[in-house]
């Protein structure tokens, strides 16, 4: 079982090394996220087809090369050809070994027996491609593309996919228009990698480039300053390794952080910046927020989040846009 999994996995790979080597050259952080997106699918399916419940004992026999695997899963696909995770899994293995037109079948099986997951049809697509001269999408694989949309909306290898479709087929427009849908789906850094490729499209449809994104304004960047309570640091002495958080979050929420900053407790007394580039979530920043929640933690132990014997200053509610700096006074020691 351990060898079919590892057999799996690299199977996985091998086929995204073929397939996403178009998208590498162009744009790497997209390719990866794609690459991760299908890996996690893949061991899914793993635990779909790769057990006693899915295959039988001859079937989860340690199969010693990738050929072997695919010979005995096609006998198992023989034996119970209703198994779109099986199929799915095979297209993978025909990929792999170049043997595009038997993965076009395979898939093709796939999406009959799973006509609305979008993840099969992106893939059935995928394999016509590669099944195609000059790795074209063709009119088919555009209509898988477009049904895989229409069961998941914001399904983004299928959008990214159709992009390319109708970049091929000489519709620059389109595929702008496809592809600057992603961009509020899809996180700062991947969108900076995204960008370019549909400027490349507007350009080659007579189109301006896209507006330059807005930069930070500051409106909601919140200005803290530190310091230690002046009776406090008289009766205490502080480990000069301790470190301060400052520390933004929800009111009356969870208690994972918006934004934080650490420092040195040798920086006491300081001045602490917060915006968006200290979020340790990139789906909820200080600039989606109308207030939060403020405080300052002296921790021992480097730890973010709370624990036994940290010192704190009293929280502060702050409206956003904030309109004066945040004072903070570290002296209370937690329950």
């Amino acid at each position: 079982m351990t060898a079919f999994l590892v057999l799996a996995i690299a199977l996985t790979l091998a086929v995204l090394a073929l397939l996403l080597r178009p998208l590498w050259r162009s744009s790497r952080n997209l390719a990866l996220g794609i690459a991760a997106t299908v890996a996690i699918s893949t061991l899914a399916l793993y635990q779909l087809v790769g057990t006693p419940t899915a295959l039988d004992a001859q079937a989860l026999a340690m199969p010693p090369t990738l050929d072997d695997a695919i010979v005995q899963l096609e006998a198992q696909l023989d034996r119970d050809p209703k198994q779109p995770d099986g199929w799915r899994l095979l297209g993978q293995a025909y990929t792999t070994e170049q043997r595009f037109a038997d993965a076009r079948e395979a898939y093709a099986k796939a999406v009959a027996l799973a006509p609305r997951d979008a993840d099969v049809l992106v893939e059935a697509a995928q394999a016509r491609a590669m099944a195609a001269s000059e790795r074209r999408f063709d009119d088919a694989a555009i209509a898988l593309l477009q049904r895989a949309l229409q069961a998941q909306p914001q399904h983004q290898r299928a959008r990214w996919f159709l992009g390319i479709a109708q970049r091929q087929a000489g519709k620059h427009a389109d595929a702008a228009k496809t592809w600057e849908s992603l961009l509020p789906q899809v996180d700062a850094r991947t969108a900076a990698t995204l960008r370019p490729q549909i400027d490349a499209a507007r350009t080659a449809a007579g189109l301006p480039p896209l507006p330059a994104p807005a930069a930070a304004t500051g409106d909601h960047t919140i200005t803290v300053k530190v310091q230690l309570d002046p009776d406090l640091a008289s009766r205490v002495r502080l480990r000069h390794d301790s470190n301060i958080f400052v520390i933004a979050r929800i009111p009356s929420g969870p208690p994972m952080p918006v934004a934080v900053e650490k420092h040195s407790v040798q920086e006491l007394p300081f001045t602490a910046t917060l915006d968006d580039g200290d979020s340790p979530m990139p789906t909820q920043k200080l600039s989606s927020l109308q207030e939060v929640e403020v405080i300052a933690r002296l921790s021992g132990s480097g730890n973010a989040m709370p624990q036994e014997g940290d010192l704190e200053s009293a929280p502060v509610r702050v409206r956003l846009p904030a309109t004066a700096p945040v004072e903070l006074t570290i002296g209370n020691m937690r329950e």
